[in-house]
C-alpha cells in the first residue's frame, strides 16, 4: 500500500482528504516561491489599502 492509500484507510472520517501532488509540495517547500508570492499578496494588499483611503 502506498503512502497516498494509507490516508483512505477504514475510517468514514477521512475518506474525502485531498493529498496534494508531489508538484504541489515541492510548491509549498519552495524558499523562492514563497518569496514570490510574498511580494505578489503585499502588492494586491497596498492596492486595496490604496483604495480605500
Amino acid at each position: 500500500m502506498n503512502k497516498e492509500e494509507l490516508n483512505f484507510g477504514k475510517s468514514e472520517q477521512f475518506n474525502l482528504t485531498m493529498i496534494p501532488g508531489s508538484f504541489a509540495v515541492k510548491m509549498r517547500t519552495c524558499v523562492i516561491w514563497q518569496f514570490f508570492r510574498f511580494i505578489v499578496i503585499n502588492i494586491k494588499m497596498l492596492i486595496v489599502v490604496g483604495k480605500s483611503h
